[in-house]
């Protein structure tokens, strides 16, 4: 019997000390692993920061050999291109790596970035898309070259001269200095900050929203419409933007004189809600009177319902942040409206795109604030010289680039609307910094989360860094290099009617299909984020 229990225990001790082993294995295992990525994450930053960005700015894309570089339009190598994922977003992700890591190294190229911006920040306090270190002249004459040229991308066809809230350029510069500055209370970072809050209080309308541009410009009219640059806007987030770096300033600094203005802004989202039966938001408006107005050849005055669901959930979120009511009760009129633009089935078969989601509807995307009729935009000719948008009802061959209709899903919206409802005022002030009497820090990560990475994502992107440090892969976005072009006049020609470029003469970007590779900058912050969540695990 002794016998048979000393060799049981002594069984059970071999296999606790195997155990024990393959513990201590694994656990080695995933030093290795984490070493290799923190190793992995220095390399390429270093390499972008030394071999890729230009006195700390960045564009979207480049070509390994750098004889192409690209931002929303082609780029010059001296260009700093400030939209999403721009220079301010590479800021970001170094801070967002510096907070993963505690690596100095990271903190010192985010500095780098903040300088570079600062000295691209425009005397008004802002930023424009775009800036370029070889001087305001090399800049105006790619507006009068590449700018000017792109047919689909008529914000660049203008040089203003001023900054400019669409595609949170400005906006998203301003989080990143405000991020910097309350880092470690690096008084070196104030005066541009400052210059970047008094920018956004003095260019907001009294009455709560922010135009487009600021310092204000009314120079140019287009296609015999208004300059829409003064327009309050709503579209690509531009007052929702501005209004949110206010809050981060509130709750970070304590800043008591912002307070006031973002109220006031999100007030304002109450008023711009349309009546019935189109009880949606239109993505400009008129300052004068508050109604929808038009914007770019292919955005007319209209009801969006993209923005509109934008809107719902901007309210349910200021709701949140204050517990009034008042910003939940357009919500059921919304969704409504929503529901009533619901398009027959011949126009989805018309449309020939489906939705994954079964509850999703299909709707047109511009709606006319007078009759209720769809909006669908078309385009004719080449390119910019020839070519023209015009609108109609019909939902066949609309532009490619912008969707003339999109999928909602009003029950979703219905749904979280309930549960918004039920949340309890104690559980908000948790979360809000309007009602509670304490600073709220930022958040940790700046750069959004794109779910855990496992280990095996983690060793493929360890192994998939080239000797030389970067990530490469397939150029997404190409475009016709600038091309002379004089003749003139209207054209019929119907064969870029649904395409992203027209002509050899047209500079708009488009999709690449060739399998080009190219360095791509929202690729490196999208896997070092994968990196960080994976040490984050």
């Amino acid at each position: 019997m002794k016998s048979t229990l000393k060799k049981r225990w002594g069984r059970i001790a071999l296999c606790l000390c195997m155990a024990n082993l393959a513990c201590v294995g694994m656990a080695q295992t995933n030093k290795k692993l984490d070493d290799q990525v923190i190793n992995t994450m220095k390399t390429a930053t270093q390499f972008m920061m030394d071999k890729v960005s230009y006195n700390g700015g960045f564009v979207w894309n480049y070509l390994p050999d750098m004889s192409r570089s690209w931002g929303e339009m082609e780029a010059k190598r001296t260009m700093v291109w400030i939209q999403p994922p721009g220079t301010p977003s590479v800021g970001h992700l170094l801070l967002d790596a510096y907070h993963a890591t505690g690596d100095e190294y990271y903190y010192e190229a985010a500095r780098k970035v903040a300088n570079t911006l600062i000295w691209g920040q425009l005397e008004c306090g802002g930023w424009n898309y775009v800036f370029d270190f070889a001087g305001e002249n090399s800049l105006k004459s790619w507006y009068d070259t590449v700018g000017k040229n792109g047919w689909r991308l008529e914000e660049f066809q203008h040089y203003y001269g001023n900054a400019t809230y669409d595609d949170a350029g400005t906006m998203e510069a301003a989080k990143f200095l405000l991020r910097m500055y309350v880092e470690k209370n690096d008084a070196a970072f104030r005066p541009a900050l400052e210059k970047t809050i008094d920018f956004v209080l003095k260019s907001q309308y009294p009455v709560g929203g922010w135009p487009q541009r600021y310092p204000l410009m009314h120079d140019h009219p287009f296609q015999g419409k208004k300059d829409y640059s003064s327009f309050i806007t709503l579209n690509d987030d531009v007052i929702p933007d501005a209004t949110e770096f206010l809050i981060q300033c509130y709750q970070a600094m304590g800043l008591q004189g912002v307070k006031e203005p973002i109220m006031r802004a999100m007030y304002l989202m109450i008023s711009l809600q349309q009546g019935e039966p189109y009880a949606g938001w239109a993505d400009q408006y008129t300052v004068d009177d508050l109604k929808p107005a038009h914007a770019r050849s292919y955005e007319p005055r209209s009801v969006n319902t993209g923005t509109t669901v934008r809107l719902i959930n901007l309210m349910m979120e200021y709701y949140k942040l204050t517990a009034d009511t008042r910003f939940l009760s357009g919500i059921p009129a919304a969704i409504h409206f929503l529901e009533s633009m619901k398009l027959p089935e011949s126009d989805v078969k018309k449309w020939k795109r489906q939705s994954n989601n079964p509850e999703a509807i299909l709707v047109p995307r511009f709606v006319d604030p007078d009759t209720g009729k769809p909006l669908y935009v078309h385009r004719k000719g080449s390119n910019v010289k020839n070519g023209a948008y015009y609108i109609d009802q019909n939902i066949e061959n609309t532009i490619g680039h912008y969707n003339s209709a999109t999928f909602v899903n009003p029950s979703e919206l219905r749904r979280r609307y309930e549960e918004v409802k039920k949340i309890p005022v104690s559980e908000l002030a948790k979360n809000s910094p309007f009602l509670q009497d304490q600073l709220v820090p930022l958040p940790k990560y700046y750069t959004r989360l794109r779910g855990k990475a496992t280990e095996e994502v983690a060793r493929g992107l360890v192994k998939s860094l080239t000797k030389d440090g970067c990530w490469l892969s397939p150029l997404k976005s190409t475009s016709n290099p600038y091309k002379p072009y004089t003749v003139s006049g209207p054209s019929e020609e119907t064969k870029y009617t649904t395409t992203f470029v027209g002509d050899e003469h047209d500079t708009s970007p488009y999709p690449c299909t060739t399998g080009e590779l190219c360095i791509s900058v929202g690729e490196y912050i999208d896997n070092m984020m994968k990196l960080i969540s994976y040490l984050e695990k």
